[in-house]
């Protein structure tokens, strides 16, 4: 087998799908071993594959077995061996599985059948779905057999494209195939039994799809450019086309042939090309391209499938560019000898257009055989104290007939106001072969330069200036001024500022003298390197006005102005000495030589600043600060340093340095107690905070308890008044919430106070509401004397209230409190002769016998009456 993968076939490898026989990497197919072919065709796929690329290409190779001679080889007689007769025949029903056969009563190995490939045409309208072929096994008749098939288009996808009837073996397949899809397709068959299994070992079934002329041909561009020079020969190569058809390309349905529509235009001929009609390459077949007369031609190319075939083959066609290249057939022409131009340029603008000079040339300027060569000749009158070299210089036409454009560079009116040139033209590149002309051209130029309004500008441009730092408000600077070209212009030149970021100078409109707005600071962020940028805009007064501008450069020369500080500003040390120190070092925003080295050193004000620390010098920059005495207490500590830089006058700046002196472990690290007692607290300090703390939660613990004993008290009502604030006057109702009418009827036998009161002490239920009864028998109290003991309602009273206040049971609501229930009736007698009746027959004396708390009563009852 050949395979050719367009790459040189490196590292292409060989496979099969039959372990009888391999495939060298030369392509050499062999038996792997001695076997017996058991049919008189064998079908093998052999697939190259790329290891790199991991590309697999597949061919299907058929061999047709030859029977051996049983006659001393030769042929049974009367009988030839056609060729045709040695491919099987595909049938509605196929036998893969072969009968056992006999030799001398000894079975021989049984062999499988190689089933030949099943041709299924793609496109295919059915009906649905449609039987290819039948197969079974030859144990049919003694079993029972189901029958399956495995691989893609069957149970892997695309899933379910054939399909097998389990019971009689007839496969089918169930919809159109499409070749361009999937050309190929590799089944295997399995016969097994009723309990699942194997009774023959699997068969492979290959099924090619029949490719049908259902694709166009595709160009694999829609537009295609080439190009070949004029004047070229019959035969020459311009390009080549190309458009692929997905159908096989082996058959016609595949084979495209080529060829040309129409050609635009047809000058000097209507086939001024022709194309191969395999390969798509498109040559010259006529002599006559001139680019001069036509530059571009336009060929439309169509593809057809079925080898050419109008009637049946599909076509598609593509558009063909084809561009004629110049070659150098015309040498450049002057139109006229002499030409006047005018223009303008200046220092400022390198490149002025003048007027242009026609000319005549045919060939394209942007090729060696064009205007390249274009130069000036001859010169007189040019200046010398402006331009090194020829101020002019000419561009290059860009088509035929086009114009030469002058160009002026750096001239200067008030230098010189008029140039008499000759130029001359030529191709840098010779003319064609045959062409009998001269390669160049002259012609004659006066230029006269006009007059235009130049902008001012600085001569010392950026200009640079050096000067202290820190100088005051309106000091005289530099004078920054312009210069107008314009020497036969009369004008003013003005000045004003551009750009002044810190907004520090002045400039004067009139002569550009530069002063100082503010004091200049070396240490400011608008300096850069120690550089201040300013920039100024001249203007004139011209028509139209014209501006340049100038950049000044203030180099600031530093002073020292800035002390020194310290740092850093926080450090921690041990609270004895030798463990650790403290590295101190100093900035400073002004440059060497004002800066270090610095001088450190502690003040003698408060002396226990030098009592208690100490600093040893390292170098210019650094020291180190250190603990002198042999123990400090913990805590934090402010510890003034005067630092003084090198400057001239020096200066110096007293910085405090926060210093944390904790108790330090072996290690010289501070310890978590050492960093509590290290934010300023002693050891008396903070077990006063401690003794603090606890004297304030037991105040906390107490006001609750006394806020909830007010709470409690608040809810429980005293019915009558302390018996020192009783005056008798009014009877005062704070909150009543009684029971309703029934309330209103008071008893005032029940608030005196019996003989006895022991049974009523030792009362079990205690204090009751007035909704509550007590259950059993009521006791029989003893008559009340007549005169009672007004004296003890008071103790009764508060006795009462002690019990209620203890008892256990009692609501958490206001209630009226009934301190002793007697029963219905009482031993008092009726008080409604207290009303006050007008029949003045009542006797009210007796009020007198009661004691000072019923005086008021007496008064007002007793007696006679009142004036």
């Amino acid at each position: 087998v050949k395979f050719n993968n367009c790459a040189g076939n490196k590292g292409v490898r060989y496979e099969t799908n039959s372990l009888d026989f391999k495939v060298r990497a030369d392509g050499t197919l062999y038996a792997a071993h001695h076997l017996q072919v058991p049919s008189k065709q064998l079908i093998l796929v052999v697939t190259a594959w790329d290891p790199q690329t991991l590309a697999r290409w597949e061919a299907m190779v058929r061999f047709l077995v030859a029977e051996k001679s049983q006659h001393n080889g030769h042929k049974p007689k009367g009988r030839k061996a056609l060729p045709g007769e040695l491919v099987q025949q595909q049938s509605d029903t196929l036998l893969p599985w072969r009968q056992h056969q006999s030799a001398n009563g000894l079975r021989r190995q049984k062999r499988d059948w190689v089933i030949p490939p099943i041709n299924v045409p793609e496109n295919s309208r059915g009906p649905f779905p449609q039987q290819l072929v039948r197969i079974r096994s030859d144990k049919d008749k003694e079993i029972h057999i189901r029958y399956s098939i495995t691989g893609v288009g069957a149970d892997q996808p695309p899933m379910e494209v054939f399909s097998i009837d389990p019971v009689s073996g007839r496969m089918y397949v169930t919809r159109p195939m499409d070749r361009e899809e999937r050309a190929s397709y590799h089944l295997r068959a399995h016969a097994v039994d009723m309990n699942g299994n194997k009774v023959e070992n699997p068969i492979d079934l290959y099924i090619y799809v029949i490719d049908m002329n259902d694709n166009r041909p595709e160009f694999i561009n829609q537009v295609y450019n080439g190009s070949v020079d004029e004047g070229s020969k019959p035969g020459t190569y311009v390009m080549t086309v190309t458009a692929n058809d997905a159908d096989d390309g082996t058959t016609a349905n595949g084979m495209v042939r080529y060829r040309i529509v129409t050609q635009t235009p047809q000058s000097p001929s209507q086939n001024m090309f022709t194309i191969n009609s395999e390969t798509g390459d498109i040559v010259t077949v006529a002599a006559g391209l001139d680019r001069e007369k036509v530059q571009q031609y336009i060929v439309i190319v169509q593809a057809t499938d079925m080898e050419g075939n109008l009637n049946y083959g599909l076509s598609n066609t593509a558009t063909a560019i084809i561009t004629v290249t110049d070659v150098n057939d015309n040498p450049p022409e002057f139109t006229t000898s002499t030409v006047k131009a005018a223009g303008w340029c200046n220092a400022e603008q390198p490149q002025k257009r003048l007027r242009t000079s026609v000319v005549i040339t045919q060939d394209l300027t942007s090729s060696l055989m064009g205007w390249a060569g274009s130069r000036i000749w001859g010169e007189m009158g040019l200046p010398t104290t402006t331009c090194t070299h020829s101020p002019f210089s000419f561009s290059q036409p860009k088509g035929p007939r086009e114009k030469i454009q002058h160009f002026a560079a750096a001239v200067d009116y008030e230098m010189n106001r008029a140039f008499m040139l000759t130029v001359m033209v030529s191709n840098q590149a010779p003319l064609a072969s045959g062409i009998q002309m001269s390669f160049q051209s002259t012609a004659g130029v006066t230029i006269s330069v006009t007059d235009v309004n130049e902008a001012p500008y600085f001569p010392t441009n950026h200009k640079l200036i050096r000067l202290e730092e820190g100088v005051p408000t309106g000091t005289v600077l530099t004078t920054f001024s312009a210069v107008d070209p314009d020497r036969f212009m009369q004008q003013a030149v003005r000045y004003s500022k551009l750009s002044d970021p810190a907004n520090w100078l002045n400039i004067n409109a009139t002569n550009g003298q530069i002063t100082t707005a503010a004091v200049l600071d070396r240490e400011s962020d608008y300096i850069k390197n120690n550089v201040y940028e300013a920039t100024f805009l001249a203007a004139d007064n011209g028509i139209p006005p014209a501006s340049g501008t100038g950049t000044l450069q203030i180099y600031l020369i530093d002073i020292n102005d800035n002390a020194p500080e310290l740092l850093p500003k926080e450090a921690q040390i041990c609270e004895k000495p030798n463990l650790n120190v403290i590295n101190i070092t100093a900035a400073d925003a002004d440059i060497d030589p004002n800066v270090g080295p610095f001088v450190f050193e502690l003040p003698s004000v408060p002396s226990a600043v030098r009592k208690n620390w100490t600093i040893t010098r390292l170098n210019g920059d650094y020291a180190q600060l250190s603990l002198r005495i042999m123990y400090l207490e913990a805590g934090v500590y402010d510890v003034p340093i005067i630092v003084t830089d090198s400057g001239n006058p020096p200066l110096y700046n007293t910085s405090v340095i926060k210093v944390k002196v904790c108790p330090c472990d072996e290690n010289g690290d501070c310890t978590t107690i050492g960093a509590v007692a290290a934010a300023g607290l002693g050891t008396g300090a903070i077990i006063a905070i401690l003794i603090c703390i606890i004297i304030l939660l037991t105040m906390v613990l107490l006001f609750v308890v006394w806020m909830k004993r007010r709470e409690k008290e608040r809810h429980t009502k005293q019915l009558l008044i302390d018996p020192e604030d009783d005056v008798r006057d009014n009877i005062l109702k704070y909150d009543e919430e009684g029971g309703g009418e029934e309330d209103q009827d008071y008893d005032l036998s029940q608030l005196q106070q019996p003989e006895t009161m022991d049974h009523v002490l030792n009362k079990t239920p205690g204090v009751r509401r007035v909704d509550e009864r007590p259950i059993g028998a009521e006791p029989q109290y003893p008559i009340r004397p007549v005169i009672p003991h007004p004296g003890d309602i008071g103790d009764f009273i508060n006795e009462g209230l002690r019990a209620a206040d203890n008892d256990p049971t009692a609501p958490p609501y206001d209630s009226l409190l009934v301190f002793d229930y007697e029963g219905s009736g009482s031993t008092a007698g009726s008080v409604s002769s207290l009303n006050s009746s007008s029949s003045g027959d009542q006797d009210y004396d007796y009020l007198n016998d009661w004691g000072p708390r019923f005086k008021k009563l007496a008064d007002m009852y007793g007696g006679g009456e009142e004036d």
